[in-house]
């Protein structure tokens, strides 16, 4: 893959009426770079965690999946979920890469909204490129459905240890 072609057409992309943080706004640039340097830094991961969309208060910001700007940068907003799951990632030493099914923001800015089928399926082609060789573990039920991969309850709904306690049975003693 080609991370920067990637991200010029994800910045590019029209997704239903999600808002498009790569694209918009005056920190899009930020955001670019942040998400080209994490692919890069990735780009050996073995396995994509896939959740639904970005919070408003986490990679809407950050730019980058499952991602608070206060976790990059000691300041600004916080994310539970971005919190757990960042968290339980380090305490496991397990090498992923996080992406979402819908890579850019609906809702609003101090909401989220479930993405409609069609934000899904024009989102498509960003998930399956970064799938491309890697096991797929699905964060929520709407990840579950797209993908078929294995699922792992959300953090938001069932908290740090149902988050832990999935990837552990995935990845049989904590190591990918």
């Amino acid at each position: 893959m080609r991370v920067e072609k990637f991200v010029e057409r994800l910045a590019a992309a029209r997704i239903g009426t999600t808002y498009n943080f790569y694209r918009d706004g005056e920190r899009a640039d930020l955001r670019r770079e942040r998400l080209r340097d994490y692919l890069e830094r990735r780009a050996a991961a073995l396995v994509l965690l896939v959740g639904e969309a970005p919070g408003f208060r986490g990679a809407r910001l950050s730019g980058i999946p499952f991602t608070s700007e206060r976790q990059l940068t000691g300041a600004g907003a916080a994310e539970a979920t971005a919190t757990i799951v960042q968290r339980t990632l380090a305490d496991l030493g397990l090498d992923v890469l996080c992406w979402n099914v819908v890579p850019t923001h609906p809702g609003t800015e101090c909401s989220n909204r479930r993405p409609t089928r069609a934000e899904v399926e024009a989102s498509l082609p960003f998930l399956e490129e970064l799938a491309r060789g890697r096991r797929i573990l699905a964060v929520g039920r709407l990840a579950e459905r797209v993908t078929g991969a294995p699922y792992v309850r959300h953090p938001s709904h069932g908290g740090a240890a149902g988050f832990r306690a999935g990837l552990l049975r995935f990845c049989a003693g904590g190591r990918l």
